[in-house]
């Protein structure tokens, strides 16, 4: 079955799909965005990306383009549509389309909401937690603002490419400070050797990620001792374990630092059972969300103002 995407309205065939080419997403990155994994059919974590993509929408002052309610119909259609069992669903909204000027349209634009959907080899996701993967680390040159989900997202690219050409599978990124901010598409984690369970506090210098709140909720559960501050590089490499939490990484170990081993250079326990413990309560609340917004959508094609 061919891929299917949604913009604006309409449900069209992927490579079909596409939008003007005075979007201010594809002119000033002037967008937002979110991204859900779907396992066995449900949304994982989907009032939490509902909650924080309306956070980033209004940080940038572009309206919301429909109701939660709305969204999420369309999002499930989308899942039902492309017969995903299990993968991913990409949402960007955008200003909308304007004659290009770096201020905000007067009036203002209609949002432009796309979504896509791709499948992802389940077996393959859990065979690289089993096995853990390495990080490098990066001087962290992004904006100042990493709190709003933007797609402005060249440096994290950037990480990620030289993370992929010296081996590893994921950037941790360093401040001026010396201390570690986030990965570049993932929030990382130590647990130290005294077994206390160590992230970055939420604030404007990381992305606060719905993985990352869900696996606190997960680690209260599991009775484990919790900080959230600032870490090293140093302090991580003298840990017990590390990790990365992600829509798509789920909770996945880090073995290795710059090629230097963590721990014993194997996924430790707690990881692993955050990670078991994360899958399952996110299962649970996926289907009952799957089962209540399940249903046959007919979307209209919004009318829009072509510059």
């Amino acid at each position: 079955m061919p891929r299917i995407a949604y913009v604006d309205g309409a449900y069209l065939p992927h490579a079909d799909a596409a939008i003007h080419i005075e979007d201010r997403g594809n002119q000033f990155a002037d967008a937002v965005y979110e991204v859900w994994a779907v396992r066995a059919g449900g949304l994982l974590d989907l009032p939490g990306h509902l909650k924080r993509l309306r956070r980033s929408l209004g940080e940038l002052r572009i309206a919301v383009p429909m109701s939660d309610a709305a969204l999420t119909l369309v999002l499930h259609e989308i899942v039902r549509c492309n017969r995903l069992r299990n993968g991913l669903i990409y949402l960007q909204i955008s200003r909308g389309v304007a004659p290009r000027d770096h201020a905000f349209p007067t009036p203002a634009a209609l949002p432009t909401v796309i979504i896509t959907a791709k499948r992802t080899d389940l077996a393959a996701a859990e065979a690289k937690a089993a096995r853990g993967i390495g990080v490098i680390t990066l001087p962290d040159i992004r904006w100042g603002r990493r709190d709003i989900k933007t797609v402005s997202l060249l440096p994290n690219a950037l990480a990620k490419q030289a993370a992929k050409e010296a081996g590893a599978g994921e950037a941790w990124m360093i401040d001026p400070d010396g201390t570690i901010t986030e990965g570049s598409s993932s929030n990382a984690w130590i647990v130290t050797p005294d077994h206390v369970l160590v992230t970055r506090a939420a604030s404007n210098s990381i992305l606060n990620g719905i993985t990352r709140l869900a696996v606190i909720d997960a680690a209260s559960g599991e009775k484990l001792a919790f900080e959230e501050r600032a870490f090293t590089r140093d302090e991580a490499l003298a840990a017990k374990e590390a990790f990365v939490t992600s829509a798509s990484a789920h909770v996945t170990s880090v073995v290795t630092i710059d090629g230097l081993k963590v721990g014993d250079g194997k996924p430790g326990p707690v990881a692993m059972g955050l990670r078991k413990a994360y899958l399952s309560a996110a299962r649970q609340n996926s289907v009952a969300l799957h089962h209540r917004a399940a249903g046959p959508l007919v979307a209209r094609k919004a009318k829009r103002r072509i510059p």
